[in-house]
């Protein structure tokens, strides 16, 4: 009976102690590296900018004091100006894990991926951008087009910037202020990801599909020229989607007027010839050069306000009239997209505008009905491998299911 007794209170305290052991014996804390650093080594402090608040004020509730912030601010200024720190704007402040948790590293975070690091913990004091890991994961839309194309996306919840992209891509081939109900799209597009959970914005375009009027436009994301690396879009047969003009000098306006020869002009209150395209645009929206090209005009004269004039070669010119500002020089050489001025109401107009007049040959002509010549051909050994790499992008694009838009 003794014994009994003496083997349950060996036994109970046995359990006893390897409940302590368990309770102990806790899981080593997680190492968590970020910005370049092991966290695990600092006091961690995540914060954002206040309204008016500045570099100094924030170092200093981190115990650093004023002459150090004097010379800190000064060492790093070549790569980040600590004057233009912008409220709402998170920062990470890494400070010792002593009885003075006296701050180290300053991190601010300008996006999402993009930061700078400003590391003083001893006497060599340096500063130095970064980037968070990004991932990319193909993902795919489509839909048939009731109103616009932003609303097609829209609906299915995809960035903007699909749009924006899409709209750069057929820049040259599709009209995108005469879409038609009914028109359609497929698009394969890269969605970013920090730390393959947190989304950070759209990649490249890789391929798309475009059914305008009822004809198809394809186009693939190809690297063409090994040399330069810069990725193009072409067709299914190897041609090149961009042209030498853009089909209009703004990115998102809407046609008010249309070259006519015999128009009616309120402004004048009789029939005047129109030998221009007018977008109708907000004051301030930014005005592109429509090709690559030499500034021969900046002026403001009588009814056409201010404007902007480019030779493109010795076949094509182009202007664009009644500018709020115009912001290149005669002389100076201009890219195809590059901005040379914005919309406003100088010279004769009833309202914010750019008329962009198209010349061939010396001739002021209809640019939306001219055949504009195509950018430079792929070369031709190229184009075997071309038509290999996009035959199963084609097959994946052509699988896509097209999404209806549902209203409510």
């Amino acid at each position: 009976m003794h014994i009994f007794f003496l083997s349950l209170v060996f036994l109970s305290c046995g359990e006893g102690q390897k409940e302590k052991d368990a309770q102990n014996k806790q899981a080593p804390p997680k190492i968590v590296y970020k910005f370049g650093y092991k966290l695990n080594d600092f006091k961690v402090t995540h914060d954002t900018v206040s309204h008016g608040e500045s570099f100094g004020e924030i170092l200093d509730r981190h115990h650093i004091w004023l002459p150090q912030i004097f010379q800190i601010s000064k060492k790093v200024k070549k790569t980040f100006n600590v004057r233009r720190l912008r409220a709402g704007k998170p920062y990470t402040i890494l400070a010792k894990k002593d009885s003075t948790e006296k701050a180290q590293v300053f991190i601010y975070q300008h996006d999402p991926i993009n930061y700078t690091v400003i590391d003083f913990k001893d006497s060599l004091i340096r500063a130095f951008k970064g980037k968070r890991p990004i991932s990319k994961v193909l993902k795919n839309a489509s839909g048939v087009i009731t109103s616009s194309l932003s609303e097609a996306l829209d609906k299915q919840g995809v960035n903007a910037i699909v749009a924006n992209d899409l709209s750069e891509i057929y820049a040259w081939t599709i009209d995108f202020f005469r879409l038609q109900k009914n028109d359609r799209f497929k698009v394969i597009y890269e969605q970013k990801y920090i730390e393959d959970t947190i989304p950070a914005g759209i990649g490249s375009i890789k391929a798309a599909y475009f059914e305008h009027a009822k004809k198809p436009f394809y186009a693939f994301q190809y690297v063409s020229d090994s040399i330069t690396g810069i990725q193009e879009y072409y067709d299914e047969n190897a041609n090149h989607l961009r042209r030498a003009f853009l089909k209009a000098p703004l990115k998102f306006s809407r046609i008010s007027s249309r070259y006519n020869l015999k128009r009616k002009i309120a402004y004048y209150g009789r029939v005047k010839a129109h030998k221009g395209t007018d977008f109708a645009a907000p004051v301030g929206s930014p005005i592109m050069s429509t090709a690559n090209g030499r500034v021969i005009e900046s002026r403001r004269k009588g009814a056409n306000g201010n404007y902007v004039k480019i030779r493109h070669n010795s076949t094509y010119t182009t202007q664009y009239l009644h500018m709020k500002k115009r912001k290149v020089k005669v002389g100076q050489y201009v890219k195809q997209g590059q901005i040379i001025g914005t919309v406003g109401m100088t010279g004769n107009t009833s309202g914010p505008h750019v008329c962009y007049r198209f010349w061939k040959n010396g001739v002021q002509v209809d640019p939306l009905k001219q055949k504009l010549p195509a950018a430079k051909a792929m070369k031709k050994e190229i184009k075997p491998y071309y038509l290999e790499f996009v035959e199963s992008i084609k097959d994946s694009l052509d699988a896509i299911t097209l999404k209806e838009i549902e209203h409510n």
